[in-house]
């Protein structure tokens, strides 16, 4: 199944598109989100695909600090990019002020964000998503990219400006990729399953 998109009045502000997509009954255990001011509606990722999240999430415990938290179902609001995103994990230090009930946190606060690549989704991935952490200037996105034309590979960007991140280092599945302070820590991309 690929995502599917939820059409939207172009005249609603942020403020109205935020509540609609808040409030609405979603199908249950599907990835809502609003891309470039899209509501797309993806279903949840496959076995492979939550494989690398889990170890990935398994290697950032052991480099953050105690008051940071890793999320996988945790918002980021980039309202200048009409965008509600959900990465598959969300590093961030946690603030109790952000609390209540509210779904959603600031793009800004978060240090690290990481994207797998789904088939069906993998442009929002590699161009769209990017576009809006960079804006928020979110300092580390990596992208895990099973389909990539060039085989699994798995890109850490970071040095945001304005919408654009740098490539900082790309490994081939197998090989170890850096991510630099303040994780300082070496993923083995060999434990990523590739197909």
């Amino acid at each position: 199944m690929s995502a599917l998109t939820v059409s939207h009045d172009p005249e609603q502000s942020w403020d109205e598109l935020v509540r609609f997509w808040e409030e609405m009954e979603w199908p249950e255990g599907s990835k809502v989100e609003i891309i470039e001011g899209i509501i797309t509606v993806s279903p949840t990722p496959a076995y492979r695909h939550n494989v690398i999240a889990d170890r990935i999430q398994r290697r950032l415990y052991s480099a953050i600090p105690e008051d940071w938290a890793i999320f996988q179902t945790l918002a980021i609001a980039v309202p200048s990019r009409l965008g509600m995103l959900i990465p598959d994990l969300l590093v961030t230090p946690i603030d109790d002020e952000w609390g209540g009930e509210d779904s959603h946190i600031p793009g800004a606060v978060a240090e690290l964000v990481v994207e797998v690549t789904s088939r069906s989704n993998a442009r929002h991935d590699r161009i769209t998503k990017p576009a809006a952490y960079a804006t928020a200037g979110i300092p580390l996105y990596l992208l895990v990219d099973r389909w990539a034309p060039s085989g699994p590979t798995a890109t850490l960007y970071g040095e945001p400006k304005a919408d654009v991140y740098r490539v900082l280092s790309t490994a081939k599945f197998g090989e170890p990729l850096e991510l630099p302070a303040p994780f300082d820590l070496t993923l083995d991309t060999g434990e990523f399953p590739a197909s």
